[in-house]
């Protein structure tokens, strides 16, 4: 009995404890089950967190792209305007130079018109007074006209034919060693000092004629006479109202040279027909030739340059007869090679790679009417050619700066280039020209922001720009002026250098009462 309550009691006890047990693991499994959900919410809102600064960023870089491809787009934008504003103001500046041109050429016309109406006035009126003076003259002597030219004739013609001859004989005694050549020189000399309107480049060369009637016999039956000159020389002949004279007109200096003197060889002559001016072409030729050999012959001596190749110093006295802005090729050629042997031993380096050099420098242009290219690049092809060195091919191609100079000698030749082609008297540009280089030259000073007002001043040589002080600082001076500089260098032609000035005033005023 007393086995079967404790076996009842340890049932009970075993119960409870069962049931303990139960209830703990149960409290346990809870308590798990709620950290997982503690966790789950912790690793969503972890996750959340996450996306969102994800998503921030991402904003923020797309806001960064599209701001940088907005500035892009204005950056392009702000050229493509400017590039368009340069256009439509170049496009403005050819107009209103188009129709200046216009308004010249009509003024000109309608002035030739007038003078034209004059002109036939005055012929109307000497022609009456010429028939009025013939009947007064008939009526007095008792001669007809045919008559006293008759009398005229007969009496002066033994004499005159005499007189004729022997003077003939005595200037062609006294003056054909040197009359032509020194007659030249004389009105060449003349021309270039006395010359107020001078062409930037001379193309036409003009030929005196005794006499109108002359004209007729170079235009020949039918025009054979002047289509043959035209055809042998390459030269256009120009005859117009103008009284006495004929122009001869070629790019070709040699070419035109040559037409001039087998011209003025046929009117001394008389006889014109196709076999005789071929004839006297060929005789011009030979006598131009011969003077283009005698002043390569003479740039030669007078430099003591030796060693050039017969070619070059044919293409050297060819220079002769071209002219750059009113000035002898030629001589500036010659000048060039003396400044710069003077300057190379002054500092010691080799002068005779600088005269040869300053010599050669433009012997691009005796032949620049004939061949494709600039002056440089034919004058550093020519001396190729004839084997120069390579010092001297340099400094020849490197003297208006479309090499960088990376010699001495090449610094002197562009410097003695620049002395001879800007010193005073060496060049001349007609008005129109010279007026149009100074308002370009103020008109690109002023197209700067904080410019008050700019002026040419020594003849273009200076640009002197005033600038607003409130808007232009004392820094940004030197940056101006360098912009400037730059920009006139690349928008305008020159001969040597043109100096910008900038100039900066602070006023401060007040008043005592």
């Amino acid at each position: 009995m007393h086995w079967l309550i404790g076996i009842l009691i340890g049932l009970v006890v075993g119960a409870g404890i069962t049931a303990a047990v139960f209830v703990t693991r149960e409290k346990n499994a809870e308590r798990s089950i709620a950290n997982a959900e503690e966790q789950a919410r912790q690793i969503v809102n972890d996750a959340i967190k996450s996306g969102e600064s994800k998503k921030r960023e991402s904003l923020v870089e797309a806001k960064e792209e599209i701001h940088r491809r907005r500035s892009e787009y204005e950056r392009e934008e702000k050229a493509r305007r400017a590039e368009l504003q340069k256009q439509e103001r170049r496009l403005q500046q050819k107009e209103e130079n188009l129709d200046r041109k216009i308004d010249s050429v009509e003024k000109k016309s309608d002035t030739l018109n007038s003078k034209i109406a004059a002109a036939e006035a005055q012929q109307k009126e000497i022609a009456q007074v010429k028939k009025s003076q013939l009947e007064m003259l008939e009526r007095i002597s008792g001669f007809s006209t045919e008559d006293a030219k008759t009398y005229l004739i007969n009496a002066v013609r033994d004499d005159a034919t005499h007189e004729m001859a022997m003077k003939v004989k005595e200037v062609e005694a006294q003056f054909k060693d040197e009359a032509d050549d020194r007659a030249r020189e004389i009105i060449a000399t003349a021309i270039q000092r006395c010359a107020a309107d001078h062409a930037s480049e001379i193309t036409v060369s003009v030929v005196p004629l005794p006499n109108d009637e002359m004209k007729g016999r170079i235009i020949g039956r039918e025009g054979r006479n002047i289509r043959s000159i035209e055809t042998l020389t390459g030269c256009d002949l120009i005859i117009d109202d103008t009284p006495e004279a004929i122009t001869v007109s070629s790019f070709d200096p040699v070419r035109r040279e040559v037409a001039r003197l087998a011209l003025e060889k046929l009117i001394q002559d008389g006889r014109i027909h196709p076999a005789r001016i071929e004839e006297m072409i060929a005789k011009a030729q030979k006598e131009v030739n011969a003077t283009i050999k005698a002043e390569g012959e003479r740039a030669v001596f007078e430099t003591n340059i030796h060693g050039l190749h017969p070619e070059i110093i044919k293409l050297l006295g060819r220079m002769k007869y071209r002219t750059s802005y009113g000035q002898n090729v030629l001589n500036h050629s010659i000048e060039v090679s003396h400044i710069a042997g003077l300057m190379a031993a002054e500092l010691g380096v080799d002068v005779n790679i600088a005269k040869r050099a300053g010599l050669l420098h433009d012997i691009g242009k005796s032949i620049d009417h004939e061949v494709e290219g600039s002056h440089v690049t034919i004058g550093v092809d020519i001396c190729r050619k004839y084997k120069e060195s390579e010092a001297v091919i340099h400094c020849i191609e490197a003297h208006h700066g479309d090499v960088e100079p990376h010699t001495i000698e090449a610094c002197l030749v562009q410097a003695a280039d620049a002395i001879s082609a800007s010193r005073p008297g060496a060049r001349r540009e007609n008005i129109e020209n010279y007026v149009k280089r100074l308002e370009k030259l103020e008109e690109v000073s002023k197209s700067f922001p904080g410019i008050a007002s700019s002026y040419a001043i020594q003849a273009g040589r200076e640009i002197r720009v005033m600038v607003k002080p409130e808007e232009v600082s004392e820094d940004q001076m030197v940056l101006l002026a360098r912009d400037i500089a730059k920009k006139i260098e690349e928008e305008l032609t020159y001969p040597g250098q043109i100096k910008v000035h900038l100039l900066r005033e602070t006023k401060a005023v007040d008043y005592a009462k």
